[in-house]
């Protein structure tokens, strides 16, 4: 181009994919959808960590299916990294169980409607420095992006800071309404104003909370145009909770997205990304 010095394009970052069930079904079904997002991201150059709860501690009933618990589900997924070499996300509610997961999992994930426990942030973070772990945090349905920033400073003083690069934050829409969520786009770009990786949670943002009365409902038909949108605006990474039969799922299935349908969503997300680049936009204007 005339009158202008081509300079040479940064290397971009990988794209981060947490991705799995929602809950630890059984040890035949975390190997079959490890095995098969592992061949998928591969190819596609994204860094894959594979995601799924041991214990729902807050299923809409009672009576709904939590997981195998602790004991047993550590067990699974210490198995499914011996056979697959996989990175690993679980989430923990409460305190005395982030030091034994950290022995386990690479990434330490606090639920939503926990991120502003301290007491549980603290032990986290105490863990996660502990063992080399990353702190996964997702921003309560109920806060504005900026109230993250106190949550933010609770890590830091606790020695896990936004600029160690293992402190996450994690977009999963806003409560509006009964039974409904959206997304505020704005709040990507304001979370990594925080100085952390941002995530953004495609599935969890189409979860309709507590919708089918004793179980949430969801609308995953719009999991992949969010996604697309996140990519677009620019994250780090994305979360997604994937199943070879979600209708079938024991935990958060209508949001789930089909295991054959990811292949397709993930090179598109990594064309928009190739588009755009791939760090968090910002205002330029």
């Amino acid at each position: 181009m005339i009158g202008r010095v081509a300079t040479p394009a940064a290397v971009p970052r990988p794209l981060t994919l947490i991705a799995g069930p929602c809950v630890i079904e059984s040890p035949e079904l975390v190997q079959e959808v490890a095995e098969r997002v592992q061949a998928i991201c591969a190819p596609l150059g994204i860094d894959y960590i594979f995601k799924a709860s041991f214990d729902k501690a807050n299923r809409s009933s009672g009576a709904s299916f939590r997981g195998p618990g602790m004991e047993k589900g550590l067990e699974i997924l210490a198995g499914l990294r011996q056979r697959l070499g996989v990175k690993l996300l679980t989430d923990i509610h409460e305190s005395h169980q982030a030091e034994t997961v950290a022995e386990v999992v690479d990434v330490l994930q606090i639920p939503a409607f926990l991120c502003r426990q301290t007491d549980l942030l603290l032990a986290a973070a105490s863990a996660a420095l502990a063992h080399g772990r990353i702190l996964n945090i997702k921003k309560g349905q109920f806060l504005a992006p900026w109230d993250m920033a106190q949550v933010v400073a609770k890590l830091g003083e606790a020695g896990l800071g936004a600029d160690s690069g293992r402190l996450w934050l994690t977009e999963r829409g806003n409560s509006f309404g009964y039974n409904t969520l959206v997304v505020d786009f704005r709040g990507l770009p304001q979370l990594a104003d925080l100085g952390c990786p941002v995530i953004f949670d495609a599935t969890h943002s189409v979860q309709q909370p507590g919708g089918r009365g004793s179980s949430s409902g969801g609308q995953r038909e719009f999991a992949a145009p969010l996604a697309r949108a996140a990519v677009a605006v620019g994250v780090d990474g994305l979360f997604m909770e994937v199943h070879p039969d979600p209708d079938r799922g024991l935990s958060d299935g209508p949001n789930m997205i089909p295991l054959h349908r990811l292949g397709p969503l993930l090179e598109q997300l990594q064309a928009i990304r190739a588009a755009v680049g791939d760090s968090p936009a910002t205002s330029s204007l």
